[in-house]
């Protein structure tokens, strides 16, 4: 069976789940890897396109919006006494060299770019990033020199998100791994209720597959961008329970022995 059968039959079908119980370790962290690449898709998509509108309003707003400023010694400097909050479609921008504007503020919103009285925050796509000024050590920055720098960083921006989607990738790999061991882990304790024969290994294989109906369901939603309360306890939920119908289908026997 393919990759992408074992994808359809793993969302609706415990009895197959049980059936790839067999199937070589190889083939199973193979379709993790390929689940993983699907399930960030649509994150790396509007991180990606909100990282790519953010820096084309930003470079516009800079030039006609921004007062001149200066970043030195740590701190944002202009003669403006107000924040200026500019909104665009794709994203808003602040700027705020008056400490008036609260960093918790930033981080509740939505496809953000804020210039603080001592740091950049940039917020998009649920990902919240923040840079002290203080790191350009003595290094000063105007008007004019940030421009310049948008301009060069255009020319990088595809490198730049290329780096970070694989940054992603290979950071939600390694959590989905961790989550299908310890729910393979809660595996053991099912087999023992259920009185079913069944080593970690083979535990660890279905519980790859366990994950797939939460992994599709959530990933639909992160295309739709809708949040879904509770959703870690509900994709946890949703592993255990196809874990269980799929050990359920085991007959039983004292040990289950590979093939």
């Amino acid at each position: 069976m393919n990759i992408f059968k074992q994808l359809i039959r793993s969302i609706y079908s415990p009895k197959d789940i049980a059936s790839f119980r067999r199937q070589g370790i190889g083939k199973t962290i193979g379709y993790v890897f390929f689940l993983t690449l699907l399930s960030v898709i649509p994150s790396i998509y509007f991180l990606s396109s909100s990282i790519l509108n953010g820096v084309n309003s930003l470079e516009t707003s800079i030039e006609k919006d921004f007062p001149n400023f200066v970043i030195e010694n740590g701190k944002l400097q202009s003669d403006e006494e107000v924040p200026i909050t500019i909104n665009n479609e794709e994203v808003t921008i602040i700027f705020d060299s008056n400490g008036i504007v609260k960093k918790e503020e930033i981080l509740n919103s939505e496809n953000t770019i804020a210039f603080l009285e001592d740091e950049f925050i940039f917020v998009s796509g649920g990902q919240q990033q923040g840079y002290s000024y203080s790191m350009l050590g003595d290094v000063s920055l105007d008007k004019e020199t940030t421009m310049n720098l948008l301009s060069e960083a255009n020319s990088w921006l595809l490198v730049i998100i290329s780096i970070m989607a694989i940054l992603i990738y290979l950071f939600t790999v390694s959590i989905r791994f961790i989550e299908i061991s310890v729910l393979a882990l809660l595996g053991l304790l099912i087999v023992r209720i259920l009185q079913r024969g069944l080593e970690y290994r083979f535990i660890w294989r279905m519980a790859a597959y366990s994950v797939t109906l939460s992994t599709v369901f959530f990933t639909i939603m992160g295309a739709l961008q809708t949040t879904v309360p509770n959703g870690a306890l509900i994709s946890w939920l949703i592993g255990i329970i196809m874990l269980m119908l799929s050990i359920k289908e085991i007959p039983h026997k004292k040990d289950e022995q590979i093939s």
